[in-house]
């Protein structure tokens, strides 16, 4: 193609051209998966946003009440304790459950031998039904001085401790083992990560003398930043929609102390009259779809610049 080709200007792009340049059969093939994603997931967002304007149980003939199942769920007393507690979840998952994959990622990623075991091992939780690990952390819990906790620390002459039974340890204790059973995924996209780094980087830091935590800092952390964002988002709308924990453990007591949003939904939906409120339930979690998607949008947005330096 000559400069004078490529100086002029290309032909208006009409629906003849599209199909000649290959759009038709495109469109062929696409099709399929739009009717299928459609079907799987638009169309239960659309009955949703429809059933939150209804007043249903599933059982007796929907009636429209329009925005009534909103006003009845943002006057609900429970919903403040709800998202408290939600958000108490979310930030010791943050404080606690944050920074344990990225530090045994890092130390295992330092293991000349015996790599892939740790790697099996820390992803173990992760293949144990979450179900069975709850169960299982539950006997460990047991608040008798023979509970598994309670007799290690009968060693170290601690007291036994009631573990799911009081509301200043039931939301600590749901978040240890909410950590313990998500953190190996999170290890394992770490590690790959960590394999994109330049070995030469951490060879010029040695050189400039820098020691395994100013390597980390000044080199692994930086070349990570894209992966630690995007894990962040990630876990806090994945804690922000905590329900196994709370449901098992403790079903939201003692006092409402892990009563979280997603339980509060289930609640309305399941345990209250026949055939449960599905109306408001549906109001609540679109609430709670909204806000999320929000806070994503300006996650997202405030660290645009941050993930590409």
């Amino acid at each position: 193609m000559t400069a004078l080709e490529r100086s002029r200007p290309s032909a208006p792009r009409t629906p003849l051209t599209w199909a000649r340049g290959g759009g038709l059969s495109t469109l062929v093939f696409l099709l399929p998966l739009l009717f299928v994603f459609g079907i799987f997931s638009w169309k239960p967002i659309v009955e949703a946003l429809v059933m939150s304007l209804q007043k249903t149980n599933l059982v007796t003939p929907a009636t429209f009440v329009g925005l009534d199942n909103f006003a009845k769920v943002l006057s609900d007393p429970q919903l403040g304790t709800a998202v408290l507690n939600t958000g108490w979840f979310a930030l010791l998952a943050l404080v606690f459950g944050y920074p344990i994959p990225l530090v045994a990622a890092v130390l295992m990623s330092e293991v000349r031998r015996g790599r892939g075991l740790f790697s099996a091992l820390a992803y173990l939780p992760v293949v144990v039904p979450p179900v069975v690990a709850v169960l299982l952390w539950k006997f460990f819990y047991d608040a008798s001085p023979t509970g598994v906790f309670n007799t290690i620390l009968g060693w170290a002459g601690i007291p036994p401790q009631p573990w799911l039974q009081t509301a200043a340890t039931a939301m600590p204790s749901l978040v240890l083992e909410a950590t313990w059973a998500a953190a190996g995924g999170t290890v394992i996209i770490y590690l790959a990560a960590l394999t994109s780094v330049a070995p030469d980087l951490y060879d010029a830091a040695e050189i400039d003398g820098a020691g395994i935590w100013h390597k980390i800092w000044h080199v692994t952390l930086p070349q990570l930043r894209g992966v630690l964002l995007v894990t962040l988002i990630l876990q806090v709308l994945g804690t922000a929609q905590v329900f196994l924990e709370p449901f098992l453990f403790t079903g939201g007591g003692p006092a409402g102390s892990t009563m979280t949003i997603l339980l509060l939904i289930y609640k309305y939906a399941f345990q209250n009259s026949l055939g449960g409120d599905y109306g408001a339930a549906t109001a609540l979690s679109v609430l709670l779809a909204i806000v999320l998607a929000l806070l994503s949008l300006l996650y997202l947005r405030a660290t645009k610049r941050w993930s590409t330096e």
